[in-house]
């Protein structure tokens, strides 16, 4: 029987490294984890994810999760659910093989020997576009997510794992997803993955 394997998946906001992920895991058959790591980790430690932050609770933009990855908690509560989530993430890939879209999966992974860290971004205007026609924001919407998100994305991994996401030293594969569109960079990544697991 094959080992489990991981690929884990930094992206900058508006790249679509979310449908990319997505469609990469339905095409391989695979689960993928986002955002409901950070849930699985609250219910882990008993606390309501609205502890992590009422402003999470209140939030009327859909895309606040987006831009804090664990909230608007204390420092304290931050590192107390960073710590639940990285015991998730490690039994996830003891027990199946998957996909980790962020949460510091690549940091908290380095030393698991079936791991393809990839980072997906795009041209600024490329984004842009994203953010208009497919997320239905205004441009002027758009552009203030991509700045907040970016610094949110970059601040938080850079606080957990002490670089940058983007950096290539810590990457296996890098790809701009403005080249191909969501189906032919997902082709790309299938591939790759395929060749480096022996699938």
């Amino acid at each position: 029987m094959k080992e489990n394997f991981v690929i884990t998946i930094a992206r900058q906001f508006g790249s679509l490294g979310r449908p990319i992920a997505r469609t990469v895991s339905e095409t391989l058959g695979i689960e993928y984890y986002d955002r409901d790591i950070v849930d699985m980790a609250a219910n882990k430690i008993n606390l309501p994810v609205s502890t992590v932050s009422h402003e999470e609770e209140s939030a009327k933009s859909t895309f606040f999760n987006m831009s804090y990855p664990l909230g608007m908690g204390t420092t304290e509560i931050q590192d107390t659910i960073f710590a639940a989530q990285r015991r998730i993430i490690t039994e996830l890939v003891e027990k199946e093989s998957c996909i980790i879209v962020g949460r510091c999966s690549d940091y908290i992974l380095r030393d698991y020997k079936n791991v393809m860290n990839v980072f997906i971004y795009a041209p600024y205007g490329a984004r842009l576009q994203n953010c208009v026609e497919l997320l239905d924001m205004q441009p002027a919407e758009a552009k203030k997510m991509i700045s907040e998100v970016d610094k949110a994305r970059e601040a938080y991994h850079k606080h957990y794992c002490g670089y940058s996401m983007s950096d290539k030293d810590y990457k296996h594969v890098m790809l701009d997803s403005s080249l191909l569109g969501v189906d032919g960079t997902c082709e790309v990544l299938v591939e790759i993955i395929k060749k480096r697991f022996g699938i």
